[in-house]
Formats: structure tokens, sequence, C-alpha cells
């Protein structure tokens, strides 16, 4: 299992428009990858309204998960995304 731990980039954590551009992103990935805060349950990381039921706030930590065969180039990509708090997709999602 491929895992990343990273502190949230945006500082109002992940709602609403940061979340649903973390949303896209994890889709885009094509693996199955799951979020969760550093002391919580994970949940799935393509589902908006799991991702929003995290609660996450600007700094937290949360831990990004797959046990996919590419998992290790998605969840860099992710990780970059939610550490950077990026407003948009990057190219190389």
């Amino acid at each position: 299992m491929a895992e990343r731990r990273v502190n949230v980039g945006w500082a109002e954590g992940l709602h609403a428009r940061p979340a649903s551009i973390f949303v896209r992103a994890a889709t885009a990935t094509g693996v199955p990858v799951t979020i969760a805060k550093a002391d919580g349950s994970p949940v799935n990381a393509a589902s908006m309204l799991a991702v929003l039921g995290l609660g996450a706030q600007g700094g937290e930590e949360i831990v990004l998960a797959s046990d996919a065969e590419e998992a290790e180039a998605a969840l860099d990509r992710l990780a970059k995304l939610v550490a950077e708090g990026l407003e948009e997709l990057p190219e190389t999602v």
C-alpha cells in the first residue's frame, strides 16, 4: 500500500471549490485512492460527499493511500495538489 502524508494547503481546507478540484484530480488518476485525516478512517477520494464529510481544515494533515499499480505517481500528483493548494488542475493530472 502506497501512502502520502500531506498538510492541506488551502486556507479554507477541503471545502467546496478545493474539494471539487481534488475530487476531479483523484478521479482523473484512474486508480482507486482513499483520503483520511491523520487519525481518521479512510474514504473514497473520488467521492465529493466523502471528501466534504472529512471536514479537513487548512494546515491539517491528511493521508492519501492506494494499493493500485500506478499508485506512486498518482499519489505524488495528488499530494502536490493538496500541499500547494492549487486553484486549477495541473496539466499533469
